[in-house]
């Protein structure tokens, strides 16, 4: 659906009446469910992914939004960047707000396309988006190819004779660079800023064993179970998805790429106050925690810890044992304009 661009008269509750909720249940350091006041408008607009985020999102997020505030969330996918762009310049709004990784709230905010958020908890605000899970890309494989062998590294993933086989790696390059520079030799310390040169001529040693370059992670998960490829560059969440359905495959933490994502309201869209109580409502300690133990993210909001059940957190690419194997994406420090960086992945690709 779309929505035409209009005003709305939408109060928006102070903070103090926002956070109140069940906060005196887990004390004055905890935010717990808040809650939040009626307001006028009567539906949202959420450029949402689909899959176990979505069913983690509407059980956790937007249903109680609803339940809490009257305002029905209406979902639009797939989550879009050249949407979020172009629905800024024409005005005409089909979403609110959505979710952006590190890799693209840079670009977004720099090209003036995100509305200015407050800081709704602690360090909780980047670049106009407020943090709301973390998520990595990791390493995978099937375990039925007869390697005499684990596989550790994205060295490893490059060793295409003692790993034989096919090979599948996100369409992405802010992600797919520092795995080739890692794989090249480079120490996660060392990483940022990347040596763009570098990182492409590694990719030439991989590239005509990439039998899929994926763009989506329904998409990644199916290979991988289904056995189209036999090792793959995966989020975790989406590679927990192929190991429940029973199919034969393994990972490692060892060199996961941690990216986080960011709730971010469109600019100058018509719902403004309703986008951001639910960015507010989205990141607050008990619905975010409800959230990333449902669909195996990391909470950004400290506030979420003592929430998240023990038994979530073993897949969980924050918890301590995990994240100590982990590097962070630094899109501040990239080395380069990712969109020109964006744009040479596309014609290296096509070459």
């Amino acid at each position: 659906m779309t929505i035409k661009k209009t005003h709305n008269a939408l109060i928006r509750p102070n903070r103090r009446l926002f956070l109140q909720g069940t906060a005196a249940l887990a004390g004055a350091s905890a935010l717990a469910a808040p809650s939040i006041g009626r307001a006028q408008s009567k539906e949202l607009y959420i450029n949402s992914w689909g899959g176990p985020w979505l069913e983690a999102a509407t059980e956790n997020l937007f249903d109680p939004f609803t339940e809490a505030t009257g305002i029905k969330v209406n979902t639009v996918s797939p989550v879009s960047f050249a949407k979020l762009a172009a629905q800024v310049r024409s005005g005409v709004y089909e979403f609110d707000v959505t979710t952006l990784g590190g890799g693209d709230i840079v670009a977004a905010n720099n090209a003036g396309l995100l509305e200015p958020l407050e800081e709704p908890y602690p360090g909780g605000l980047f670049q106009n988006g407020v943090g709301s899970h973390a998520f990595a890309t990791m390493m995978a494989w099937r375990t039925d190819k007869g390697w005499e062998e684990t596989p550790q590294s994205w060295a490893d993933f490059w060793d295409v004779e003692r790993f034989p086989g096919g090979r599948s790696l996100q369409r992405y390059p802010a992600r797919v660079l520092p795995l080739a520079l890692l794989a090249d030799g480079v120490a996660p310390e060392d990483l940022y800023p990347l040596d763009i040169d570098r990182a492409f001529a590694k990719l030439d040693e991989i590239k005509e064993h990439v039998r899929v370059w994926w763009t989506g992670g329904a998409q990644s998960t199916q290979i991988l179970r289904d056995g189209e490829v036999d090792m793959i560059g995966i989020w975790h969440g989406r590679y927990f998805e192929a190991e429940d359905a029973g199919a034969p495959v393994a990972f490692t933490w060892n060199q996961a790429e941690l990216d986080s994502a960011y709730w971010v309201v469109a600019k100058e869209t018509p719902n403004m106050e309703a986008a951001k109580m639910f960015v507010d409502f989205a990141t607050s300690a008990e619905p975010l925690a409800g959230f990333v133990a449902q669909a195996n993210y990391g909470a950004m909001n400290p506030a979420a810890d003592e929430f998240i059940p023990d038994s979530a957190k073993p897949r969980m690419p924050t918890a301590p044992g995990n994240v100590e194997m982990t590097f962070e994406q630094d899109m501040l420090n990239f080395g380069a304009d990712p969109q020109e960086v964006a744009m040479r992945f596309d014609e290296w690709l096509a070459s």
